[in-house]
């Protein structure tokens, strides 16, 4: 038996992060939105089924990653809280 509680996996961000996409222009802003929604739900999927979750380990403990989104100039951090079914963003850099 699994005793995380099921239903969908969120992403959620820092206040920094946040703040930074919102200074981004729309078009760029929704496209990391999407892809941390997406993202939240194949790192619940990897997690669910034992596996490693996308990007880069960032620690021992297979609790932090860092990924760039492919073709867009972010690139960020996150951490799985898997006991939440969520991803957290605490850091999200914008190269200008």
């Amino acid at each position: 038996m699994n005793p995380r509680p099921r239903g969908g996996w969120t992403a959620w961000t820092e206040e920094i992060p946040a703040q930074t996409l919102l200074d981004m222009p729309p078009d760029l802003s929704k496209k990391v939105v999407n892809f941390l929604g997406a993202l939240a739900l194949e790192v619940g999927g990897a997690i669910d089924r034992d596996r490693r979750p996308p990007g880069d380990p960032m620690d021992d403990l297979g609790a932090r990653y860092s990924l760039q989104i492919g073709g867009e100039p972010v690139v960020f951090e996150y951490v799985v809280l898997p006991e939440l079914r969520e991803i957290r963003v605490p850091v999200l850099v914008w190269f200008r």
